[in-house]
């Protein structure tokens, strides 16, 4: 087991080298961080800009090659990545709000997925009847709703309960009060209630997926030949689904959490702006559009094949815990 994630956790940090070098040569044709520096007043000189970026080693005039060669030993030597158009240091910054971020994708990943599963077998397990029929519509139902609007749809809803208690049960927006708290568990429980709500959102929107697949799946493998032949030496339905036919089906959907958590990620650009979060997902939307941040668009770039990385490893590790011929291989 242990050599099998080795091998795979191998493949995957050459899979994260290689996907970062390519958007690091697409970052940089296609970036241009002088172009809003040169419209900043007052105006500065178009020299004064590429004396300024030549200091953070982002000089325009250098090669594709020369910059990356630059960068990559910056990264792989110190753990540098690079300074942003205004001269801050990108690892400060960035790991904070990656911090940020990841405890917001971390937390509704693992509630998407355990309840899609739990819901997908619920459901399975009483085909065509009233509860069956009513997550399953429901999920349909989630389905249709654009991202956007359903977070929105939350947020309101928090603002309601709020206002029907008549007390500050949820926070709508920011990562923690701005007057700060007194204590210790008083700083947990206010981060908390400004994580409720956005990690709810998150989570509607990703165990959709997982109660659906699981849910075919199951159904599939509920009316095999296997199945059928371990009820007649004496199982029951349930011990039968929960044996062999659930086993077989879980693997597809083990196999699927690799690619959500990429998916969540890419959420938390329109999240953190709608909840105001100061998260990696704002910033790196903030870098491409108004900064032309050619640093931390790579940085969040190989932060999503990081979170790949890990998704595949725990859905390889999965596998291997329920499929015995990965473990014999």
């Amino acid at each position: 087991m242990l050599i099998y994630v080795l091998r795979r956790l191998a493949n995957y940090l050459v899979m994260i080298f290689v996907t970062t070098t390519i958007a690091y040569f697409a970052a940089v044709s296609f970036l241009k961080p002088d172009v809003p520096m040169l419209l900043a007043t007052p105006r500065p000189t178009p020299e004064s800009v590429r004396t300024r970026l030549a200091s953070y080693d982002l000089d325009p005039q250098l090669s594709a090659v020369e910059r990356y060669w630059q960068w990559l030993q910056g990264v792989v030597l110190h753990w540098d990545w690079g300074r942003s158009p205004n001269g801050q240091r990108l690892s400060e910054e960035f790991v904070t709000r990656a911090l940020v971020s990841g405890r917001l994708v971390f937390l509704s990943m693992v509630l998407s997925i355990v309840i899609g599963i739990a819901l997908g077998i619920y459901t399975a397990s009483r085909q065509y009847r009233v509860g069956d029929k009513a997550v399953t519509y429901l999920s349909y139902f989630i389905q249709t709703i654009p991202a956007p609007v359903l977070y929105l749809v939350v947020q309101m809803g928090g603002i309601k309960v709020n206002e029907t208690s008549g007390q500050r049960i949820f926070y709508v927006s920011g990562i923690s009060s701005a007057e700060g708290t007194d204590g210790f568990w008083a700083g947990v429980v206010d981060q908390v209630q400004h994580l409720v709500l956005p990690t709810l959102a998150l989570t509607i929107l990703g165990y959709v997926g997982y109660q659906l697949l699981q849910r075919s799946l199951l159904l599939d493998n509920i009316g095999a030949d296997y199945v059928r032949t371990a009820r007649a030496k004496g199982l029951t339905k349930a011990q039968a689904v929960r044996k062999h036919a659930l086993r077989t089906s879980f693997i597809p959907v083990a196999q699927t959490i690799a690619f959500a958590v990429p998916s969540i990620f890419a959420g938390t650009f329109i999240i953190e702006t709608v909840f105001a979060w100061q998260g990696l997902g704002r910033y790196t939307l903030d870098a491409i559009t108004r900064t032309q941040d050619v640093n931390v668009t790579v940085a969040s770039m190989a932060f999503g094949g990081l979170l790949f990385a890990i998704g595949a490893i725990i859905a390889d590790i999965s596998v291997a815990v329920v499929d015995p011929r990965v473990r014999v291989s």
